[in-house]
């Protein structure tokens, strides 16, 4: 399926120091576990210093696709795209 961007919603997001990506994803109240990291897109540099760093976690769950955004200037977790499974 293809991921379809949402508004922003903030997540809550723990993460695995083992395997060095998230593990689970509460937003809306519901949670989806990580199984794969697919990819990860470091934009910090992009980014003008008074909008902050970002990087985007491609990620898939238990129930399909997600896009995760770490806002480093807010240290805050969002989730921008589903998967309509999801």
């Amino acid at each position: 399926m293809a991921l379809t961007k949402i508004t922003p919603t903030a997540a809550r997001v723990q993460w695995d120091r083992r395997l060095a990506r998230p593990s689970t994803v509460r937003v809306a109240g519901r949670q989806l576990t990580v199984t794969a990291l697919d990819a990860v897109r470091d934009e910090t540099a992009a980014y003008p210093a008074d909008r902050g760093p970002r990087i985007t976690y491609l990620v898939e769950t238990d129930g399909g696709q997600a896009s995760l955004i770490f806002d480093g200037r807010r240290r805050r977790w969002f989730v921008d795209a589903l998967d309509e499974a999801a």
